[in-house]
């Protein structure tokens, strides 16, 4: 038998849905994998007028040559040092809470100035369901991630106050983009790309097709040419798309036994690696349409991947500038909370010919 509409209001204003308490649980939060790997590492500089200046050398003039007796001699006065340079940028990320959220939250502010200081009222969590301030935070932090982590994978002509990211460094070729030889074109770090082929570095388009190993040869290769004027690639990430096309290859030429993947490949199942480099490392944000492809028709770079020196690439963040965090004073107006979060500095490449980036179609 139905409810009566009586019925159904009665039970509308006598029982309440059961609310899980507790911090907002993520539904977008992605692993990333360059992010990590350049903040790990990254260097410091004390400051300067705008740029992180640093000296490489292409050419060498010194020679030897044969003689005997008395025969005479010649010298050489090498003069082959150049200097690349690249702009350091401010970051910012900042939120704002008002004490009137904070109330509903069933928090008071103690430091009415900057809002440093707050209290938890008692019997809160009778009222609470989520940590309304702990949850703008956490939106702070994986949004600064986000962003950092975007702009790390990007080549800086997005806006003119940030730095470049790897695209800058690492650019594909003719065969990839179908077209322009971006590998071979622009400056960077001042040198110009198209006068200097050592100022460059790997790229190639692989063609999956069942059965063979395009792929797999197709990267042993590269280590020997990444390898071979004293890189020290360690790092691969890389789209869903290539990691497929690589695991059907490796899967089409060997056999899965008790104690693991057969045949004796230096590309191995289960984590797979490379030989002499390390293992393929999936960053979802290749997958992403925020990273733009590089070929026609392209919205994502899914079927690409990156070997990087890790040397080679780095992140510099300027002494006492790392993630320092600022409480601002409220204007007298206003009452609220103010805080934020600053970073100032930029990537580097001291080589390029150590670092590669590759498609699998």
């Amino acid at each position: 038998m139905a409810f009566s509409v009586g019925e159904l209001e009665n039970i509308a204003n006598s029982a309440l849905d059961f609310y899980v308490k507790g911090d907002a649980m993520a539904q977008t939060i992605q692993n990333k994998p360059l992010l990590n790997l350049l903040t790990k590492r990254q260097q410091t500089f004390p400051g300067g007028k705008g740029f992180i200046d640093l000296p490489i050398v292409f050419d060498y003039t010194t020679s030897i040559v044969g003689y005997t007796h008395n025969q005479a001699v010649s010298y050489q006065n090498p003069a082959n040092t150049k200097r690349i340079k690249f702009p350091w940028a401010e970051l910012h990320a900042g939120l704002s809470v008002t004490f009137t959220e904070l109330k509903h939250d069933g928090i008071s502010v103690t430091d009415s100035a900057t809002g440093e200081s707050t209290s938890k009222h008692s019997n809160r969590d009778i009222t609470v369901l989520t940590n309304i301030l702990k949850a703008k935070m956490d939106d702070m932090a994986e949004g600064w991630a986000r962003g950092f982590n975007e702009m790390l994978w990007l080549d800086g002509t997005q806006s003119a106050n940030i730095f470049a990211g790897i695209s800058k460094y690492i650019r594909p070729n003719a065969a990839i983009t179908g077209g322009a030889d971006l590998n071979a074109t622009g400056i960077t770090g001042g040198i110009d790309r198209a006068l200097q082929p050592a100022w460059r570095n790997r790229a190639a388009k692989f063609t999956y097709a069942a059965g063979q190993t395009n792929i797999i040869d197709g990267l042993r290769s590269e280590v020997r040419q990444l390898t071979r004027f004293g890189g020290k690639p360690g790092t691969i990430v890389c789209g869903s798309g290539f990691l497929q096309k690589l695991e059907a290859e490796i899967h089409s030429k060997g056999l899965y036994t008790q104690s693991g993947f057969s045949k004796g490949f230096d590309i191995q199942i289960g984590t797979i690696s490379l030989q002499g480099i390390g293992e393929f490392m999936y960053d979802p944000t290749l997958d992403s349409a925020t990273v733009p492809g590089y070929a026609v028709g392209e919205t994502t770079r899914t079927n690409y991947a990156y070997i990087i020196d890790n040397d080679a690439m780095q992140l510099y963040v300027m002494e006492g500038e790392d993630k320092k965090i600022h409480n601002p004073a409220r204007p007298e107006n206003v009452y609220a909370i103010y805080k934020s979060m600053t970073w100032t500095g930029g990537t580097v490449a001291k080589r390029l010919n150590s670092s590669g980036i590759y498609v699998a179609v």
